[in-house]
């Protein structure tokens, strides 16, 4: 879609939870874009936003918008992305796509369909720790990549009551290391365990393979009182630490990888080195996030997260789910290409 000089895109929201708060926020003072209004059927209990709150996305629908936010619970994606789509409106969804395989076949069939723009909110693809790890692996930096492993765990959300840890923040993890490697996931298997009495998992630990035969380790929980969300990747020349909660990047270097002493040069192993912590520009991955969803609706070449790739991360969590629950590896099928013809290889952000 492309915009005139100097009109603002009509933006929407959908659904006012604590995500959907922050969504409004970066919106109401995104340039170019106006938020002109947002559907909750609990109103604005804050009475702080500029935008009306109405009850139903017809509501939204007859205000008149180019794209919407969906920001509602998971099992809400599918109906109000179908609607979304059969009314013309481009939509960024937040993550997971839908709580099913099939749902999210369903929106991406949509959304194509109808020739719409339409994206996942992803949000860790934009914290600058993982930026700057996913250009010092495609630099080479690390060698070979043997290993990568990711700790998320924390307090309970009380906020979340339609899917489990693996749907909720297990997804953070297969997107980032899909995407930060470049490569895809071809097996899981997977442990759970529910101590909260909810339906749902509450942890998750998850061991796979990508397909150059990286081996993945993911640990997830919400029913820590440690907030920890940490991505480990090591490989030949030593291993990177991304703290995405501060958005720091630290190298510990192998330093028996370049030793002189010509008894070691042929053994390949492992010792301390320097350790180097990287100064990186620290912008709101939010913010960012939604600058990528704007330029992409308004025709811009600009790098979002399609609805594609967020297809394949949810079925990879079923994959999770299945393997967990039969207690067995399962092979995860290659990914289906994009209508472009090139594959579900992340984008570079």
């Amino acid at each position: 879609m492309s915009e005139g000089e100097g009109r603002k895109l009509r933006a929407g929201l959908i659904g006012l939870g604590a995500m959907g708060r922050n969504h409004a926020r970066v919106l109401s003072n995104l340039d170019g874009v106006e938020l002109v209004g947002v559907v909750d059927p609990a109103g604005d209990v804050t009475g702080t936003l500029r935008a009306p709150v109405v009850p139903e996305l017809s509501d939204l629908l007859a205000l008149g918008v180019d794209y919407a936010v969906v920001a509602c619970p998971t099992a809400l994606h599918e109906p109000i992305g179908m609607e979304l789509a059969a009314n013309g409106v481009c939509a960024l969804i937040e993550k997971p796509l839908a709580q099913s395989v099939e749902a999210a076949n369903r929106l991406v069939e949509a959304f194509e369909a109808a020739g719409l723009v339409a994206g996942v909110g992803h949000i860790e693809r934009y914290n600058p720790a993982l930026q700057s790890l996913r250009t010092r692996l495609e630099a080479g930096e690390l060698g070979e990549v043997f290993q990568v492993v990711t700790r998320r765990q924390g307090p309970f959300p009380h906020r979340i009551a339609d899917v489990g840890v693996v749907m909720d923040l297990a997804t953070h993890d297969i997107d980032l290391t899909a995407w930060v490697t470049g490569q895809e996931y071809t097996s899981v298997s997977a442990r759970t365990v529910s101590r909260s009495g909810r339906l749902h998992e509450d942890m998750v630990a998850v061991v796979g393979q990508l397909a150059d035969g990286t081996m993945v380790n993911h640990l997830v929980n919400w029913l820590s009182p440690l907030k920890e969300r940490s991505t480990v990747v090591t490989g030949d020349k030593g291993c990177f630490v991304a703290d995405t909660l501060t958005a720091d990047l630290t190298f510990y270097a192998n330093a028996a990888i370049d030793t002189e002493w010509e008894a070691l040069r042929a053994f390949r192993g492992v010792a301390e080195g320097d350790m180097v912590r990287y100064a990186i520009p620290k912008r709101e991955p939010l913010l960012v996030e939604h600058e990528r969803f704007r330029d992409a609706v308004e025709g811009k070449q600009s790098d979002i997260v399609t609805l594609r790739q967020g297809l394949r991360t949810v079925q990879v969590a079923a994959a999770l789910l299945e393997a967990a629950s039969d207690g067995r590896t399962v092979a995860v099928g290659p990914a289906a290409a994009d209508r472009d013809g090139h594959g579900l290889q992340p984008a570079p952000v």
